[in-house]
């Protein structure tokens, strides 16, 4: 027997006992003729003191940093405890020991707050492991794994495997290809979702499916996505949108119960997808604040000075010079920033700097400070004058104290800015609160969005989403080819509404997804919209096609991102931290040095040449 005990196990009332602990050695303090040995494990820490005869030993084969080590000893009651440790109360006075393995110097050191960089953290992935902070991840994931797995369990889901090695079909992200040995010249695909498995899934009979699963997609990196990564996926069969959100809402209801101790009563809110983008700029809104956009081309009341005359008069009409910019632009948004009125000329232009970087690249920003006393200050003074400024505050909802921020351009472009600046700004003032969280629903996306160069349609969600009910007359009695590319929004397929849903945590889409095409007429439809042949159809989703033929049930589903989950509940902005062995940012394993080159006889086996450029 290697331990009795575990490092993190032994309390107080275990005085006495005799006791054998085995794990790493964290730290080595010698005071005179005794020497104290901090002792970690997976579950904790534990001290161990090696009296006088000992610590002679100890002299003749010291232990270093990361020794692996089997003590036995008495545990008693420490004189100095401590606090901070679940087993500071007690120590173990130590009678024999064994070193099982002796460690190399540590490159870096295995604490909480460790002295090594992210790269030689990844190179010695392994060793970053042992961390606590990394060790807390790691079991949070396993944590909502075992939370999602165990509701579903209770709702009668059942956890069904789909291949790994599947047929190419690109729609979206590009495919990770495999070559096949005994098919020469052909290749797999590794899939990026398992997203038409569980719709034959559904055909089959197996009405609730689940899978906790490794997805695939060669695809840019950044701190919220991996070139592998893991989806709860999630399929049911004769339901509607009601039926899904009732569902997935108490699923992640119940992971913050089991994981957080948060009992989330209070209903998601739900939100449709043009009420997300017009008040909040972003289709993945964080709802813990206020700040929602204003629309300064749409028409407010202000006051003339000559008469005092009421007009409605959007901002930049008959302005000129320096605000032609505002005049004629595409859209023109605002927020109102609470408590920022104090802002100094400094901060100010900061700001505006800060509006002007390659992520954000807009031309300028316009402010507005409404002070407590009734006053107002703006960039533009000069062109506006105070019953102007007034009427601007009140169509802005700028009470006193705030700072209206105000950005015109690109419709699109503009959006995507002030949504940015609401973020930072929030996060400036302090309300994107770590430990607090807010659900959301987004409903009622459009189906398609339109391709200017390739002048056709595109599914914003994925080729195999429904239309909502009214919306599905729309589509089979309707050319979807567009005639005039100028005139795409006359098209009826520009009215069509997705019945898919999003689900959004804190700002980020945490899961997504739809009720699905089942019927053989819509989906080839939906095949035409996005430019493909009935050829090209076939060749790519025969197979499904194929299997709407024999019955399919109405079914829909949804797909959260488990890696995103487990960090923002883990309150950490990369996904990496909670990944047991990630890449770095370029796709790299460096541990393993992969990708990496393979030798000529495996590509002869493949029949590949390189051609590298």
């Amino acid at each position: 027997m290697y331990r009795s005990h575990t490092c993190g196990q032994l309390r107080l009332k275990d005085a006495g006992d005799k006791v054998t602990l085995a794990g790493w050695v964290q730290t080595v303090r010698k005071f005179g003729a005794i020497t104290f040995i901090d002792l970690r494990d997976r579950y904790g820490i534990t001290q161990l003191l090696f009296g006088e005869e000992l610590n002679q030993e100890l002299d003749q084969n010291p232990l270093g940093r990361e020794f692996v080590l089997r003590a036995t000893g008495i545990v008693q009651e420490r004189s100095n405890k401590n606090a901070n440790l679940a087993t500071g109360d007690i120590e173990i006075n130590i009678s024999s020991f064994k070193i099982l393995n002796k460690s190399a110097v540590p490159p870096f050191t295995i604490q909480d707050e460790t002295d090594g960089g992210d790269d030689l953290r990844m190179r010695y992935r392994y060793l970053d492991l042992r961390r606590n902070a990394v060790k807390k991840n790691i079991e949070l994931r396993y944590a909502v794994s075992r939370a999602a797995r165990n509701y579903l369990h209770q709702q009668e889901f059942i956890d069904i495997e789909t291949p790994f090695l599947i047929k190419s079909t690109p729609e979206g992200a590009r495919d990770f290809v495999v070559p096949s040995r005994m098919n020469p010249g052909q290749f797999y695909a590794l899939p990026q979702s398992p997203q038409t498995f569980k719709q034959l899934l559904m055909v089959s009979g197996y009405d609730r499916y689940y899978q906790v699963v490794k997805c695939f997609r060669d695809e840019d990196l950044r701190a919220d996505r991996q070139p592998e990564f893991t989806q709860i996926d999630c399929e049911m069969s004769f339901v509607g949108q009601e039926d899904i959100l009732n569902m997935f809402e108490g699923m992640i209801k119940h992971i913050f119960k089991e994981v957080k101790g948060i009992d989330y009563a209070e209903p998601v809110e739900r939100m449709s997808w043009d009420d997300a983008m017009w008040n909040y700029g972003t289709d993945k809104p964080d709802t813990r604040f206020g700040m929602k956009i204003t629309n300064l081309k749409t028409p407010y009341t202000v006051f003339e000075t000559k008469d005092s005359s009421k007009k409605a008069l959007p901002l930049g009409e008959g302005l000129g010079g320096a605000f032609g910019v505002f005049k004629n632009a595409e859209t023109v948004v605002a927020i109102a920033v609470p408590g920022a009125a104090e802002y100094s000329r400094k901060q100010t232009d900061e700001l505006a700097e800060w509006v002007k970087r390659p992520q954000i690249a807009m031309g300028g920003l316009a402010f507005v400070k409404v002070n407590a006393d009734g006053t107002f200050k703006s960039s533009f003074d000069k062109f506006f004058n105070a019953d102007q400024l007034k009427a601007l505050a009140a169509f802005c909802n700028a009470g006193p104290d705030n700072l209206i921020l105000i950005l015109g351009g690109a419709e699109e472009k503009t959006r995507k800015a002030i949504s940015e600046l609401r973020l930072e700004m929030a996060e400036r003032l302090g309300l994107r609160k770590p430990g607090e969280f807010k659900l959301l629903w987004v409903l009622d996306f459009p189906l398609f969005e339109y391709s200017a160069e390739e002048n056709r349609w595109d599914a914003r969600h994925h080729p195999f989403t429904s239309p909502k009910p009214q919306h599905v007359d729309i589509m089979i009695n309707n050319n979807p080819v567009i005639e005039n590319a100028e005139k795409y929004l006359e098209h009826p397929y520009a009215d069509i509404k997705a019945n898919a849903y999003d689900m959004v945590l804190n700002g980020n889409e945490i899961g997504g997804g739809s009720i699905r095409i089942y019927q053989r007429e819509l989906q080839e439809k939906m095949f035409a919209a996005l430019g493909m042949s009935k050829e090209e159809a076939i060749h790519k989703f025969g197979f499904l096609l194929g299997a709407f033929e024999f019955g399919a049930p109405p079914h829909g589903g949804i797909a959260f991102g488990f890696d995103r989950l487990c960090a923002i509940l883990g309150g950490s902005e990369s996904i990496r931290d909670f990944i047991a062995f990630p890449k770095n940012n370029a796709g790299r394993d460096v541990m393993l040095d992969a990708p990496s080159a393979i030798d000529e006889k495996q590509l002869d086996e493949l029949n590949l040449k390189l051609d590298v450029k």
